[in-house]
């Protein structure tokens, strides 16, 4: 018996992590898009990063962290957070990062 709570627990925890990695990626898309249009901005695109995390995540992203770079090429976006444990003591934490190509006229 302890060791099918082990296996469910474990398949539980995993699903946990990867819905919170997903969730950093799509924030980290949404805030990448946003910071590589044409007139656009770094700051807009962390904002728009941290709108989605606000909005979607609740609380299977907590801590959360983003960061980015743009230059006249391209624009990344970072979203790190922890996502949640069932294991009390252990934080699992998750990076997820996106890049675009900035928009110009050509």
């Amino acid at each position: 018996m302890p060791l099918l709570l082990l296996i469910l627990f474990s398949g539980v925890q995993g699903a946990v992590y990867y819905h919170a990695r997903t969730l950093a990626l799509a924030a980290a898309q949404e805030g990448a898009r946003a910071a590589a249009r044409e007139n656009a901005t770094l700051t807009a695109g962390t904002s728009a990063a941290r709108g989605f995390v606000t909005e979607v995540a609740g609380d299977s992203l907590t801590a959360v962290t983003i960061t980015g770079s743009r230059t006249p090429a391209t624009a990344t976006i970072t979203v790190r957070g922890s996502s949640l444990s069932l294991v009390p003591g252990w934080t699992p934490t998750v990076e997820q990062s996106a890049s675009r190509p900035v928009e110009r006229i050509t």
